[in-house]
């Protein structure tokens, strides 16, 4: 498993939790008139605002994470962890510069199931320098599967591919286009 993360584009989750509980300035929340009547299962435990933090890997700076808020409800039937501003993350080669990055404007992680739902506007760079752009991705984190039902563009060095769903592994290096709808070669003179 250890392998899998430090090559993977999304740092797992529990190390995402580990280092935010230790790198972070935790904020308490304010209860106020609308929290009045709100059951504890519909309240974070924690609320953490403006999120930068690094992660290691033998000494090694492997990933930066950002996030303007992360919150984390464990009261509930399935715990979650969301990130309801959005999350922005890098990977970094020995030299510690960007050899893959992810964003999206929403993400949500379901500690049950291990999987996280990225929406809105959601940008990959994988390893080979390939750009995804699909308005939805979902990470499974038990079957190192990265999958969509939504379109999906995907530039290449010397061709775009679009589609509606695809299926990758977890490092977005192999992946199938279900069904795909042009491949359209660039031109780099143009």
């Amino acid at each position: 498993m250890r392998g899998h993360w430090t090559h993977s584009i999304v740092a797992g989750s529990l190390v995402l939790l580990a280092t935010l509980l230790f790198s972070c300035s935790l904020r308490p929340k304010r209860v106020g008139k609308m929290d009045i009547g709100l059951a504890r299962e519909q309240l974070p435990i924690l609320t953490t605002d403006t999120v930068s933090t690094l992660i290691s890997d033998s000494g090694i700076t492997r990933y930066r994470i950002e996030a303007a808020q992360w919150l984390v409800y464990d009261k509930t039937d399935t715990p979650y962890q969301e990130f309801p501003k959005g999350i922005y993350l890098e990977q970094f080669n020995e030299n510690l510069e960007v050899q893959a990055s992810l964003r999206s404007e929403y993400a949500h992680y379901n500690e049950n199931t291990q999987v996280w739902t990225l929406r809105g506007h959601v940008h990959a760079l994988n390893l080979e320098g390939e750009q995804f752009d699909t308005p939805e991705l979902i990470w499974d984190q038990k079957t190192h599967r990265v999958y969509s039902d939504s379109a999906i563009h995907i530039t290449r060095e010397k061709s775009i591919i679009e589609g509606v769903g695809f299926d990758s592994n977890e490092q977005m290096t192999k992946y199938t286009i279900l069904n795909p709808t042009g491949i359209f070669p660039v031109d780099e003179d143009e």
